[in-house]
């Protein structure tokens, strides 16, 4: 009976990660993007869809996460709740981040709202995969993509996707700029530092839905 509510206490726990992890990811690029001060690769594309399609920056995050679940399909990859949550969670919360949040003018406020933006994305990519309920759509294509071609690396492969939805991105009118460069050098050395420190080990053997058995996914 113990070890059963240390399990359920164990699933509360990452389900309450998870989700905090999500809404601050959300958070987080609402604060980058009323820097307008540049975006990471993603939401440059993410930005520029909404700007030609007229919909908003939450509900292009949500359509684009859906098709890219999609490909999951031939690549074998198996979702988790945290990547269907991923979809939904963080679409919402960006356009609940835009619609509060002020569009400041001073330059020293448009710094500061593009580094609480990246800092708090870091945090934020610790938390949610660290809960270890599935990464999100975007890293799933990376590591199916991998998984797939075992002789390709994660870098090479996660270059080339974000440097071509980079492109399309510039292309529809993202914004790209300082806080694009800026993201690009912080994100790794983030998430390096935030996922293990709000990993929760598991406790039976086998990956998490959506991840391999040794490895973490990357950001989302």
């Amino acid at each position: 009976m113990t070890q059963i509510g240390n399990l359920r206490d164990r699933l509360t726990r990452r389900l309450v990660q998870l989700f905090a992890g999500l809404i601050l990811y959300g958070f987080s690029m609402a604060l980058m993007l009323e820097s307008t001060l540049g975006l990471d690769p993603w939401d440059v594309f993410h930005q520029g869809l909404a700007e030609r399609t007229g919909l908003s920056f939450g509900t292009v995050v949500i359509v684009v996460g859906a098709l890219v679940l999609l490909l999951w399909i031939p690549l074998r990859q198996r979702p988790g709740i945290g990547t269907v949550s991923n979809v939904v969670v963080i679409g919402l919360v960006v356009d609940a981040g835009q619609y509060v949040l002020p569009t400041p003018s001073a330059l020293a406020a448009r710094i500061g709202f593009l580094v609480a933006g990246i800092l708090l994305n870091g945090v934020a990519t610790g938390l949610y995969l660290g809960a270890r309920l599935g990464p999100g759509p975007r890293d799933g294509l990376m590591t199916g993509f991998v998984a797939r071609r075992p002789g390709r690396s994660i870098r090479l492969v996660r270059t080339v996707i974000e440097v071509g939805v980079l492109a399309v991105g510039v292309l529809l009118g993202g914004t790209v700029g300082v806080g694009t460069v800026v993201y690009a050098l912080a994100i790794g050395p983030l998430a390096h530092l935030f996922i293990p420190m709000f990993h929760i080990p598991p406790t039976a053997a086998g990956p998490a839905p959506g991840q391999p058995a040794a490895t973490a996914a990357g950001p989302a």
